[in-house]
């Protein structure tokens, strides 16, 4: 059974692409603010977002309301069941000095992991494990520093027996390689702002040979979910213009354990075998 929250979200995600520009910019704002639209007006949202009170009232009605009261109603009535589901951590106290940059900037990455844990649908999460555990190889993408996650995540996979290999952005473009992927493989792609069309595009190409592809990204209106069987959305803000990657990898972590507990059997294996190999190359000392 889906719940209401998750109902909620999938209604404003699923008519994002028939709204107009206006009351897609609404969307991207409740969906960005879920757990705070409770505590905001119609009039609030107006001003924070910068189009009319007849914007965001004709955006509710768009995705099947009323009005926004009766979104607005609806969003809390959700939120009090969903919240008590997720165990998120406390933020660090505000004792500080505003000058303390070390504390500013670990306050902001745990703020993004606690949002990143209610953001994450857990039969979302499910739904992409098992999509990896099922797939022949794995392929992870991305660019900048979202290649790095890439080498990351498939560093992490292949540790827990899952074959996996980043897209490499050399001399090739990422469609050339996914040229010689099987409908039985899976790539995962990481696109967050701002967002590189070769990595979209490769998601598009992907998509259409029939090759699953997940979305590693910021929102769930990100331009590369339209390809996406699945979709990992990550806070990622970060006092610089950069991406903080604190709540990415507490996501690439969890789901190289959670690869690692639904299949042991082949972790274990692999895990011994790596080990093995490790000690008669002499690169590890005991």
């Amino acid at each position: 059974m889906v719940s209401r929250y998750k109902e909620i979200r999938e209604k404003i995600q699923n008519n994002f692409d028939k709204l107009p520009v206006n009351q897609r910019k609404v969307a991207d704002f409740i969906l960005d603010n879920f757990d705070n639209i409770p505590f905001i007006d119609v009039h609030g949202i107006s001003k924070q977002v910068g189009v009319s009170v007849a914007s965001v009232i004709r955006f509710a009605q768009s995705v099947g309301f009323t009005g926004f009261s009766e979104l607005r109603d609806a969003v809390s009535e959700s939120l009090k069941k969903h919240l008590n589901k997720n165990e998120i951590f406390p933020l660090i106290d505000k004792s500080r000095l505003d000058n303390d940059i070390l504390s500013s900037v670990a306050k902001l990455d745990v703020k993004n992991i606690n949002d990143t844990l209610t953001m994450i649908d857990r039969d979302t999460f499910d739904n992409a494990i098992d999509l990896i555990i099922r797939s022949k190889r794995v392929f992870t993408a991305g660019l900048g520093i979202s290649y790095l996650l890439a080498e990351i995540l498939s560093y992490q996979l292949t540790q827990v027996g899952i074959d996996a290999s980043a897209l490499k952005h050399t001399h090739t473009l990422f469609h050339e390689q996914i040229m010689y992927m099987k409908k039985d493989d899976l790539l995962i792609c990481f696109s967050f702002p701002p967002y590189s069309k070769e990595t979209v595009d490769a998601a598009g190409y992907a998509d259409k040979n029939g090759i699953k592809v997940i979305s590693i990204t910021n929102k769930s209106t990100a331009p590369i979910t339209s390809f996406s069987k699945a979709v990992l959305t990550v806070k990622s803000e970060n006092m610089l213009f950069t991406n903080s990657f604190a709540a990415i990898s507490v996501l690439i972590n969890a789901i190289a354990t959670a690869c690692a507990v639904k299949n042991k059997i082949k972790a274990r294996k692999v895990l011994k075998e790596s080990e093995k190999i490790m000690l008669e190359q002499n690169q590890v000392i005991i």
